[in-house]
């Protein structure tokens, strides 16, 4: 059994997707954050010290990390779902599914946390805003005529990647990017995102669910 402790407003949204798309059974323990802090709460730390999510409780072991959590849940217990059905494609895959936590992630969250610090003052931000520029720049030209970031199905990689489009979006950083944009609304509309945000709540407070 797998159990899938779920932080709400947060990347393990992205996990109950995957495990939706997988079709495979699973636990999940709902956690809420501090709401004076907004981070985790000890009820979290006590599963695994960093107090993360996604946190996944799979055969034995606490598991952190949401491109490790979501290669090996599909090698698990995938059986071809979810992943390139084409060799060709598996080194791009995985290019693409560490992408997104491994580069993408810091510029996107730093420029959105930002203004709740007090900004990121000129150089910082002018470095900031020079790397969110360029990677969602590489993200929408890659993404032209294209329905998913590999292959012709999606994969892990299209889960990994949509939440930070979808943090991107909300000040407007697709607008002008158009084939991005589609691309996330594409994703969006898919019937295990809905499910997900159905069962763990929006990825951002206020925006519904």
């Amino acid at each position: 059994m797998i159990k899938l402790h779920h932080l709400r407003f947060s990347r393990s949204t992205r996990i109950i997707w995957l495990l939706e798309e997988l079709g495979v059974e699973y636990d999940i323990e709902m956690h809420d954050r501090n709401p004076e802090t907004n981070r985790s709460q000890d009820d979290l730390y006590a599963v695994h010290p960093l107090g993360k999510a996604p946190t996944v409780e799979v055969d034995g072991h606490v598991m952190v990390e949401s491109s490790a959590i979501i290669e090996y849940l599909i090698e698990r217990f995938g059986d071809g779902k979810l992943a390139p059905a084409d060799e060709a494609d598996r080194a791009p895959y995985l290019e693409w599914l560490h992408f997104a936590e491994g580069t993408m992630a810091m510029p996107i969250l730093l420029t959105l946390l930002g203004p709740r610090f007090g900004g990121l003052g000129d150089a910082l931000g002018g470095f900031v805003g020079g790397e969110v520029t360029k990677l969602l720049d590489y993200v929408d030209a890659h993404m032209d005529r294209r329905e998913f970031v590999v292959g012709d199905t999606l994969t892990g990689a299209d889960i990994n990647l949509e939440y930070l489009l979808e943090l991107a979006n909300l000040p407007g950083l697709l607008n002008d990017r158009p084939h991005a944009k589609a691309y996330l609304e594409r994703l969006m509309a898919l019937p295990g995102y809905k499910t997900a945000i159905d069962i763990g709540g929006p990825l951002v407070p206020g925006l519904g669910g």
